[in-house]
């Protein structure tokens, strides 16, 4: 075993990635209060070509040295738009054939693995605020919650490793 140069990674460029079909998924930052994470999920959407990322609220936005630092130039591949309020969002994406779903601990959350992500499903996923998680209006609005089953003694994840959870779960079961 070797480990593989960055030649032998055969890593597309910014300008063929933007050409390239995307996941159709749409991220929802809503109130996300560290950069990090904000960083930490342009990267993940990278990864797994996702369609475009909402900032919502308080959410940071590029550029910005902190992104940066975790986004690694993601900034510049992934799609992404900043509005003041979520729920302007779904409407919209509703209208396009898009479910809407909230990454939240709720009283009908449906454990992710049991989710039945369609290969050719369209989704807006929102993942809420380190702290008070997705807003109760936000709720209101979403057709369905999914939640991450845990086994130890915390109650929940880092949003962005949530939402590298997630959203690995929901590519894996659309194209592999």
């Amino acid at each position: 075993m070797k480990k593989l140069s960055m030649d032998e990674l055969n890593r597309i460029s910014v300008e063929e990635f933007k050409h390239k079909k995307k996941t159709s998924i749409v991220v929802v930052l809503d109130n996300v209060r560290s950069l990090h994470n904000v960083g930490s999920f342009f990267r993940t959407a990278d990864a797994f070509q996702i369609e475009k990322i909402f900032l919502c609220g308080i959410t940071g936005t590029p550029p910005n040295r902190e992104i940066n630092k975790t986004a690694l130039g993601a900034t510049e591949t992934i799609l992404w738009e900043h509005v003041d309020h979520a729920n302007h969002i779904f409407t919209e994406y509703k209208k396009r054939g898009y479910e809407i779903i909230a990454i939240e601990q709720t009283s009908q959350s449906i454990p992710l693995q049991e989710f039945p992500v369609e290969t050719g499903g369209k989704y807006v996923l929102i993942f809420g605020n380190e702290v008070f998680g997705v807003k109760e209006e936000v709720l209101e609005l979403c057709d369905r919650a999914i939640e991450i089953p845990q086994f130890g003694t915390k109650h929940s994840f880092n949003v962005s490793v949530t939402g590298g959870i997630v959203l690995w779960e929901f590519f894996k079961k659309m194209h592999l």
